[in-house]
């Protein structure tokens, strides 16, 4: 057994030394592992940056009350007298001004992207003063819109990814123009992505009446969620869904996350294809070249599997180099780029950054090592096998 694995170890040390001499070949494998590894953790940052703006932006503790059957705020509608049932509702944590439940409108305002000047979709939230009790947010320029008033708060990803949302900037809003007098974050959630201002000023302004769509309730505890949710879906009074606003953040996730993951693997799957042929032609070459070599060292005693492990390992360390540095690639180039895409649920932008993640790191660097092993199987098996008479007489 030692002498099997000195065999091992002496031969993959060979194998290494060598590297150098087929360079050309052995960058080809490398940079073209390295490719499909930044492809593969880019394309999946993104989906984890849209998903962790999401999932930031829910609280255990707090519940989303909308009209029964509606999927999102923008097919729900609840009346002024609903709202002040939900208030009423018991398991609503209160403070010395009452409950902590915001009503509040969802609209969508057309807003032109800096980086292509095309309109896109904006979230405009009108809001009650209780929200500032419900949500964690904070302003970080500027100061907070005064009741009654046209001025606007704006998520410091809007304010970054359009036009006209800079502290100072107006928007159009029907026929009058408002102010953005604050810009605020909320570490990083969704709420980053949209405009808020007072509902009162929004409904006249969007002809709503003194109608709302969702009512955000922070709850005694996250354990009074259903005890909440039953008193209200049994109200007769009421025809309302309950969910937690993590499960409705998570569920508003779903599409996207799984269109981008399904795409980044299908791309990463097909240049892995590539990328397993070009570590074949490079460890076929490799083999090419130290047939004599090879031939010799099995006559002179070493075993068939040593060849096979060594040839491998070789195979290994040039798609892990090139594993690793495609990670750095993507890390450097992707974690933090800040962009906006459409969620298909609400049909508004979304602001988020991408996300590598360790754990996305390690996926890429894991796949390299799987491409690199199925490159270097079949040319392994071929240096085992070659007859040793022949190769011998190999110029």
């Amino acid at each position: 057994m030692l002498n099997w694995l000195s065999q091992i170890v002496a031969l993959t040390q060979l194998n290494l030394q060598t590297l150098w001499h087929r360079k050309g070949s052995s960058a080809a494998a490398l940079f073209g592992i390295a490719g499909v590894v930044a492809v593969l953790v880019g394309v999946l940052s993104i989906a984890k940056g849209f998903e962790y703006a999401m999932r930031a932006s829910g609280r255990p503790d707090t519940a989303l009350v909308m009209r029964a059957g509606a999927d999102s705020e923008m097919m729900s509608g609840l009346s002024r007298e609903d709202t002040r049932v939900i208030a009423d509702t018991e398991g609503i944590a209160r403070n010395d001004r009452g409950a902590l439940a915001s009503s509040e409108l969802f609209v969508i305002l057309n807003v032109p992207k800096r980086s292509t000047g095309t309109d896109a979709n904006v979230p405009l939230r009108g809001i009650e003063s209780e929200a500032f009790g419900v949500r964690a947010i904070e302003i970080i320029e500027g100061r907070a819109f005064e009741w009654g008033k046209n001025e606007v708060i704006v998520g410091v990803g809007a304010a970054r990814e359009f036009l006209g949302l800079e502290l100072g900037g107006t928007i159009p809003v029907g026929k009058e123009t408002w102010k953005v007098v604050g810009i605020f974050s909320a570490n990083g959630g969704l709420s980053e992505s949209e405009i808020w201002t007072d509902a009162g000023v929004l409904q006249p302004a969007y002809r709503r009446g003194n109608s709302f769509q969702a009512v955000y309730a922070k709850l005694d505890s996250p354990n009074s969620f259903q005890g909440f949710k039953d008193r209200l879906t049994t109200d007769p009074r009421l025809n309302v869904k309950v969910v937690r606003q993590t499960d409705y953040y998570a569920e508003q996730s779903t599409a996207m996350t799984g269109l981008i993951t399904g795409l980044g693997t299908l791309i990463a799957g097909l240049m892995g294809i590539g990328a397993v042929f070009g570590a074949l032609n490079t460890m076929y070459t490799a083999v090419s070249s130290r047939t004599r070599e090879i031939a010799t060292l099995r006559a002179l005693g070493f075993g068939s599997a040593p060849v096979v492990i060594s040839v491998l390992a070789e195979a290994l360390v040039l798609a892990l180099v090139g594993g690793a540095a495609g990670a750095a690639l993507a890390y450097f180039a992707f974690d933090g780029f800040r962009t906006a895409t459409i969620n298909f649920q609400s049909f508004s932008q979304v602001a988020f950054a991408f996300d590598v993640t360790p754990a996305l790191l390690l996926q890429g660097i894991l796949y390299a090592a799987l491409i690199g092993l199925v490159g270097g199987l079949f040319p392994a098996v071929r240096a085992a096998r070659l007859p040793i008479a022949s190769a011998l007489r190999e110029s």
